[in-house]
């Protein structure tokens, strides 16, 4: 069970463990209950303490964070797994293309989640599934998965506050015009379709900035950043530029040189380790499947 430590200084002195706990430790009012559910989940020098109650200098306040057990509906099932990064706290994974995320209707065993669940039972971790920058099937790339919920909230904090970066690379069939801008168009589910979206003026904000990196064939290689995460948005906004992402079923046309996933890739992710505050920067290169439709 991950924990977190705090030892008492003059400036925490007086205060209940309840501001601790939400001031100091970024707990929100969800993990401070989750804490108090816990055997031993708060603890000031050793014993079990009440948030009413009031620290002194030199105590020492422990809480627990990690999850008390870990996700049962998704069984651990060993497969490919690609870990760029990994501590206590979280782990970066680079997601192949192809391999959802979730378990789904004829996706049971064979997903992200079920190859994660498998990893931490081998490190006898109990640990719910916690996506916090979720991709699609068909995206591959830099993924951040929390292991427990104190991390996630924290990490999530991070993207809605747009501290967690992201920068995405697509093959894009044809060359979007002007070849760098932006596209602030907001996106709202297609009637009738419980899966696609498309511009909309009822829909929610959304704004993508694109580049022109490269061209060859009649594709072009964009770089891509958000400002926004709505379902689908990069393949919704270059479809909205007349530039559909290659291989895209829902937006352009599927490519047998694609089978099971579009060209697009998330290369860079930037967050701040949710505990110590570290950053963490990595990078993943454009796969060889993708860089050979420009070629």
């Amino acid at each position: 069970m991950r924990r977190l430590t705090l030892s008492i200084g003059a400036d925490q002195e007086g205060k209940t463990l309840q501001t601790l706990l939400r001031r100091e430790l970024a707990l929100s009012a969800a993990g401070v209950r989750r804490a108090k559910g816990l055997e031993d989940g708060i603890l000031l020098d050793g014993q079990p303490a009440f948030t009413s109650a009031v620290a002194r200098l030199g105590q020492t306040l422990t809480v627990a964070v990690g999850d008390p057990q870990g996700s049962p509906q998704i069984a651990p099932v060993p497969g490919p797994l690609d870990i760029r990064y990994e501590d206590e706290d979280l782990l970066v994974v680079n997601k192949a293309g192809g391999v959802p995320v979730h378990p789904s209707q004829g996706h049971h065993g064979d997903t992200l989640a079920n190859f994660l669940m498998a990893h931490y039972a081998r490190q006898g971790l109990v640990a719910a599934f916690h996506p916090v920058n979720r991709l699609d099937r068909g995206t591959s790339g830099l993924m951040a998965v929390a292991k427990h919920a104190y991390a996630h909230e924290l990490l999530q904090g991070q993207l809605q506050k747009g501290e967690l970066r992201r920068t995405y690379l697509a093959v894009c069939e044809g060359i979007p015009q002007p070849q760098q801008g932006t596209v602030d168009q907001p996106i709202g589910r297609l009637p009738g379709s419980v899966l696609q979206r498309q511009v909309s003026p009822d829909g929610a904000p959304a704004r993508t900035h694109y580049a022109v990196l490269e061209t060859g064939r009649g594709r072009s290689l964009v770089r891509l950043k958000l400002d926004t995460g709505r379902t689908h948005q990069i393949r919704v906004h270059m479809a909205f530029l007349g530039c559909p992402l290659a291989g895209d079923f829902l937006y352009g046309g599927e490519l047998p040189e694609l089978p099971q996933r579009f060209a697009l890739h998330s290369a860079s992710i930037r967050l701040y380790q949710p505990v110590t505050g570290n950053e963490i920067a990595l990078a993943s290169p454009l796969p060889e499947t993708l860089a050979a439709l420009l070629n």
